[in-house]
């Protein structure tokens, strides 16, 4: 470790323990709210963008390959010491060592239970091709998206799915909790009776996507934790495809604590619209904020619910 300079983290840093690196010293580099509200709670610098000419980096690798790749080049281009490479063997991290080797000039390799970390130098035009696109890719019905956020390559089934079932009518104000690059809030916004519905986001890089395929003027953005956002007067309609995974990890809980939030975003004859993964057990959180819920439709790998007259409504 250099005695002196920043120290860049780049990725999935989420449930990483970081405690042993220079505290005063570090940057993290994420586009989720969640990290830059966890961050300003400790005491550590967080930001969008890379730091200046770190002394140091580390990227801990991210599931998506093309982000992990991107992540590495960024470092690499941007660092003027070493970049530390850290991830699981379930990630791919066998796959980019191998990759790495062939670029750059490897340092020491550490392999642990079901995870390695290795020492990386190389010039940035070793690695120029795997540099994350300066513009956004065209998936399908004039629809953009980045490598690394949720459904990068198409649109989500399940997302596709709850726009097909959703009702003629859902309110004139109406929150899209979780709304990744807006695919179901633009199909919602079909509705000519909508006055406002908000977009609520925890990735940075996810929204910037949205607001390029979401242009309606009725749009509003918000890069925030949508299990805490609240509207600014109570909503007639909340519709979602929660994530149930917080890192790596899977995490029902992460769901529930978004079906909570839209209770009490909602007003007593608000409504809740949500498609998820058949086996997540999300019924019994709706029974408790919501008096009425049902299955709506739904196959062998989705179900989607409507829930109505939430019974914990606090403002």
């Amino acid at each position: 470790m250099p005695d002196t300079g920043d120290v860049a983290v780049f990725g999935a840093v989420a449930g990483v323990d970081l405690s042993d690196l220079p505290q005063d010293r570090l940057v993290i580099v994420s586009p989720l709210r969640t990290d830059h509200e966890a961050c300003e709670r400790a005491g550590l610098r967080v930001a969008l963008d890379r730091p200046e000419a770190p002394v140091l980096s580390i990227v801990i690798l991210p599931r998506a390959k093309a982000l992990a790749r991107g992540l590495i080049a960024t470092a690499i281009a941007a660092t003027d010491g070493p970049v530390v490479v850290d991830g699981q063997k379930t990630d791919g991290v066998d796959s980019i060592l191998k990759d790495c080797r062939k670029r750059g000039e490897l340092g020491e390799v550490i392999a642990k239970a079901h995870g390695k970390l290795f020492v990386l130098r190389g010039d940035a035009a070793d690695f120029a091709d795997w540099a994350l696109p300066d513009t956004p890719r065209d998936v399908g019905e004039g629809f953009v998206t980045v490598p690394g956020i949720f459904s990068a390559d198409g649109i989500d089934p399940a997302s596709r799915l709850l726009a097909d079932n959703l009702p003629a009518r859902l309110g004139k104000t109406v929150a899209d909790l979780g709304a990744g690059w807006g695919y179901l809030a633009r199909r919602a916004l079909e509705r000519d009776e909508i006055a406002e519905l908000h977009l609520v986001e925890d990735d940075h890089t996810a929204l910037d996507c949205a607001r390029r395929n979401v242009t309606d003027p009725r749009a509003r953005f918000h890069w925030a934790d949508a299990t805490r956002w609240r509207p600014d007067q109570p909503l007639d309609a909340v519709i979602m495809n929660p994530p149930f995974h917080t890192g790596r990890t899977a995490e029902p809980a992460l769901g529930q604590a978004f079906i909570a939030n839209a209770a009490a975003c909602l007003a007593p004859h608000g409504r809740l619209w949500l498609v998820a993964n058949r086996h997540l057990p999300y019924e019994a959180t709706i029974a408790r904020h919501f008096a009425h819920c049902e299955e709506i439709a739904g196959d062998n790998r989705f179900k989607l619910l409507a829930a109505h007259r939430p019974t914990r409504h606090k403002r």
